[in-house]
């Protein structure tokens, strides 16, 4: 079984592990844009020290996706409602000319694609550690952490961890998908110390699994249980007050875990490089439909006009109370999801176990 192990590893990093050209080309391309925002910056007044973040920043990015974080930290001065409508206007006038997507966090930020890369660029504030002022403040220490802590080997684990959690739809803490963030990726390698550890502490996990890598809570782990109730608690090493998978939702923990069983039961590309999904036909849709012998309720609008981060936790709020209303009436729900094309078209769908009451 190792020896298939090792052949998908060594495929799979072949793929997603960066080569020299591709090297330059995003620590070029990052370079420009930190001394650009450096410039805009100070021509707007504002003395932010600009640094590169991020997957980039701690040598953990993945080849197929690369994504370059460009963090301005600014002073205390700088009004909590005015961070984000300052710093926007400096992002979007040094990314001029390229393709710009609000984004919303705490705060706002934006993403450019320049040069076909995706970029990111944040305000948080330069703040002492533990000095919070919002919760992008704690990242640059995030990636001073990592980048002190991770060797050669363990940065190739957390790529294979991350590709592998992509490929199952698991990756990624923004409101849409609930899953894991790429911290939290890098804190696992670093505690379980390979990916095929992660997925093994995982498979055989039964109950809540706490990591406390600092020791914080060390002879203290009853306070564990008050500070956080979620099924996965990280504790952040920067941070100890704040668990780095709070943002976890239980299914995607879930799906991790059996898909991590699945995994070392039968190994295989798949998991890593699923196979394309298909559209169906509305007649082969139907016939699927009718196939469960359940009900489907589908409740359809138009474009609504925010930015994709403030839409998705629209539709999640709406969502649960249409799970209540809809429970409050005595039908039981099989399964619920909310779906958006986040342009003109967005859905909630329940499974429902019958009809008519």
């Amino acid at each position: 079984m190792q020896e298939k192990f090792d052949e998908i590893f060594q495929t799979v990093l072949e793929r997603i592990t960066p080569k020299k050209a591709q090297r330059a080309k995003i620590e070029g391309l990052a370079k420009k844009l930190e001394a650009k925002v450096a410039e805009v910056s100070r021509r707007f007044g504002v003395e932010a020290e600009v640094r590169l973040e991020g997957s980039v920043a701690k040598d953990t990015w993945l080849s197929e996706e690369p994504d370059v974080d460009i963090f301005m930290r600014v002073p205390k001065t700088i009004p909590r409602k005015s961070l984000g409508k300052v710093c926007l206007q400096i992002a979007k006038k040094a990314t001029e000319g390229a393709q710009h997507i609000e984004r919303f966090a705490e705060h706002p930020y934006l993403e450019a694609i320049v040069d076909g890369v995706r970029v990111n660029i944040v305000p948080c504030y330069k703040v002492e550690k533990g000095e919070w002022l919002s919760a992008t403040d704690r990242t640059p220490y995030h990636t001073d952490y990592v980048r002190t802590r991770l060797d050669k080997q363990m940065l190739s684990e957390v790529r294979l961890l991350k590709k592998f959690m992509k490929g199952i739809g698991v990756y990624g803490a923004e409101i849409k998908i609930g899953g894991f963030s790429g911290y939290l990726c890098e804190l696992l390698v670093l505690h379980f110390k390979s990916f095929l550890n992660t997925l093994e502490a995982f498979a055989h996990c039964k109950r809540r699994m706490t990591i406390d890598i600092e020791n914080y809570y060390e002879g203290r782990e009853n306070e564990l249980k008050l500070l956080f109730k979620e099924p996965l608690v990280i504790v952040d090493p920067v941070d100890k007050g704040r668990n780095v998978a709070s943002a976890v939702q239980p299914q995607k923990l879930f799906t991790f875990t059996v898909a991590a069983r699945a995994f070392l039961k039968n190994p295989s590309l798949k998991f890593f490089y699923p196979p394309e999904t298909k559209a169906l036909t509305v007649k082969k849709l139907k016939q699927k439909l009718e196939m469960h012998g359940s009900a489907f309720l589908f409740i359809t609008f138009g474009k609504v006009n925010t930015v994709p981060d403030v839409l998705w936790g629209q539709l999640y709020k709406s969502h649960r109370s249409l799970q209540k209303l809809i429970q409050l009436n005595d039908f039981k729900i099989l399964r619920s999801q909310p779906w958006s094309d986040e342009k003109t078209l967005n859905m909630f769908i329940f499974q429902l176990e019958q009809r008519f009451l």
